[in-house]
């Protein structure tokens, strides 16, 4: 039952109308005065009504800033703006949904596990802290659970599954989105948001604008390769590069759908079997296959193809240079261990043990 006051008082500021309450006129006037100065100050107002954004920013302030270093917190709140702020940032506290939490999570998947995990706890600390603080009652995150992440490095795909994507998506125009992420190597909601005015001429090349939002590095120009060309060529101007079923721009739901019709299409294609219209196990199609390995296939073939490695960086749209010798030291490995095979090298397994392993 709510807490009841003597003395009711309504204002307006700003064009809004507020109440105070208190048990005394002394006190009434007092927080009024209060609020208005809180007003004229801009401080925060926190309440159930506080939207996501501004308590995140308050709470990561107050609980976080003398926790953790300048820097860790810097890459916490890049991510909770990225990822979460953008989603519900401007709802109330008290009106998200446990649903809309668990979706954010289920748009990391295929992300590293070390990228959903740091999301996830702090996702459940800006509830936590809200619910501690007695903005709302319950926590919407407390029981949240990751997606389907890639523990340990992403892969490239094998040429087996290169050759039936592309075999499927060159059939399917529903399954356009995951050429254009192939070719170009655009994260998901870069290649959902081409659109045909993304398509460029520069000095006599066709190049396609990548409008990262990530980091201030991924806002970027990629050669439009050839293979890509036939399939986006006549897109209208305005119009997306890879609508869904519907012709417009995919919604993170319709995008869910097209990857499970892509992973079901292959599998079809490398043979699975079929009774009623169902697949029946087992499944040709690799149990860890995500759509972003196709982005780290790109930056595999930019290596085969000896683009220098500060020009990936660049291409792949990365913050730092790091990141992409990371993938082509990985493939460096790789081609190492084709060789092996063909010179007749050692291979782990017919009677021989190794205590370490090349990372």
């Amino acid at each position: 039952m709510p807490k009841k006051y003597k003395y009711t008082k309504y204002f307006t500021y700003d064009g809004h109308r507020y109440v105070v309450r208190a048990n005394s006129m002394e006190e009434l006037y007092e927080k009024k005065a209060n609020k208005i100065r809180d007003f004229k100050e801009g401080r925060v107002i926190l309440s159930g009504s506080t939207t996501v954004k501004q308590w995140a920013i308050e709470a990561f302030s107050v609980y976080k800033s003398k926790t953790v270093s300048e820097e860790v917190l810097r890459q916490s709140l890049l991510r909770v703006n990225k990822y979460i702020l953008s989603e519900i940032g401007n709802m109330p506290l008290k009106d998200v949904k446990p649903i809309q939490c668990q979706a954010i999570m289920n748009e990391q998947e295929g992300m590293s596990y070390s990228h959903c995990h740091k999301l996830m706890l702090e996702l459940k600390f800006i509830f936590r802290a809200a619910q501690k603080d007695k903005l709302i009652i319950d926590n919407p995150a407390e029981d949240i659970t990751l997606p389907n992440c890639s523990k340990g490095k992403r892969r490239s795909l094998t040429s087996n599954e290169r050759r039936h994507l592309i075999d499927v998506c060159s059939d399917d125009p529903n399954l356009k989105l995951f050429l254009i992420m192939l070719y170009t190597g655009a994260r998901p909601s870069e290649a959902i948001s081409m659109t045909g005015n993304d398509i460029v001429e520069h000095e006599g090349h066709l190049l396609l604008h990548i409008r990262g939002t990530k980091t201030a590095n991924s806002d970027r120009y990629v050669p439009l390769k050839e293979e890509l060309y036939p399939f986006i060529k006549d897109t209208p101007k305005n119009a997306p590069l890879a609508p869904n079923q519907a012709g417009r721009a995919h919604t993170r739901s319709s995008y869910l759908r097209a990857v499970e019709r892509l992973k079901r299409k292959m599998n079809i294609s490398m043979g699975c079997r079929l009774y009623r219209n169902q697949l029946v196990p087992p499944y040709p199609l690799a149990a860890d296959f995500v759509p972003y390995y196709l982005r780290h296939t790109y930056c595999t073939d930019l290596q085969k193809d000896g683009v220098d490695v500060r020009d990936a960086q660049k291409l792949m749209g990365h913050s730092t240079i790091s990141l992409t010798a990371d993938i082509y030291s990985h493939t460096d490995q790789d081609r190492v261990a084709d060789i092996s095979d063909q010179i007749g090298g050692v291979v782990v397994g017919k009677g021989v043990a190794v205590g370490v392993a090349v990372e």
